[in-house]
């Protein structure tokens, strides 16, 4: 069985004090919640505060992005071994919006998925396709690309520590969510190509988390799928409240 697992993306948001009360209030509301693994991913300059209010309960730390250097001459970016420093168990890597306002190419991807596993940190790969492709029909070619792209070079072992997360483009901040059996089908396709990536056995213990406009009133009936291990979330993770729903749906 894989155990579900519910990570909240905050993106560009909250000061130092609003963090503090968002992860309190999760931390409170979850105390007791040891079904489902549940990470949430602040910007950069929150990881300390949060991670200083999580560590005695169930709930990981997780970062948006990273660079696959150890160090150097790359201004503005951070390493592997600078999050775990912070105790980041997780990090989010090829996001959409990565993709696609900052240019970062598969090839990219590849890179920081494998400079995390070498630092034991666990990668959240988000792979998924634009409006524009699902309507051209091509949505299975470039999700086959992101998976075999992004894992190319990575052992059957090392598979076994990733996570993929399938947001598709045009259900992200729309409102626009994909159908249960839409949402079915892509994790049933991706699971199919991790199989050939590596082999069945593998890929049918590797969680694939679904992600896009996803709230509590729609999560349970998603996430009831059964290649879906529940979920990334992005703007409901910005509400102690909507974001505990979704988790404990899981239980």
């Amino acid at each position: 069985m894989r155990k579900k697992i519910v990570a909240g993306n905050w993106k560009m948001n909250k000061s130092v004090a609003e963090a503090e009360d968002l992860a309190s209030g999760i931390k409170r509301d979850l105390a007791e919640c040891r079904e489902v693994d549940v990470v949430l991913c602040p910007p950069f300059t929150l990881l300390k505060v949060v991670g200083d209010i999580i560590p005695d309960s169930n709930i990981k730390l997780g970062a948006q992005n990273m660079h696959w250097e150890p160090d150097g001459a790359y201004t503005g970016e951070v390493s592997a071994a600078m999050l775990r420093d912070l105790y980041c168990h997780y990090v989010i890597l090829g996001h959409s919006e990565r993709r696609g306002h900052f240019y970062e190419s598969d090839m990219a991807v590849n890179r920081k998925v494998k400079a995390a596993l070498a630092n034991n940190l666990l990668p959240i790969m988000c792979v998924g396709e634009s409006l524009e492709e699902r309507d051209s029909g091509i949505m299975e070619k470039v999700v086959e690309r992101q998976v075999q792209s992004g894992f190319d070079g990575l052992s059957g072992e090392d598979l076994k520590n990733v996570i993929v997360a399938y947001e598709p483009i045009w259900a992200i901040g729309t409102g626009r969510t994909a159908t249960p059996d839409q949402a079915q089908d892509m994790h049933a396709f991706i699971r199919g190509v991790l199989a050939g990536v590596t082999d069945e056995a593998t890929a049918a213990a590797i969680r694939i988390q679904y992600g896009g406009s996803v709230k509590p009133s729609n999560a349970g009936e998603i996430f009831a799928q059964p290649d879906v291990d529940w979920g990334l979330i992005g703007g409901a993770s910005l509400d102690a409240r909507s974001f505990v729903e979704i988790v404990r749906a899981a239980v």
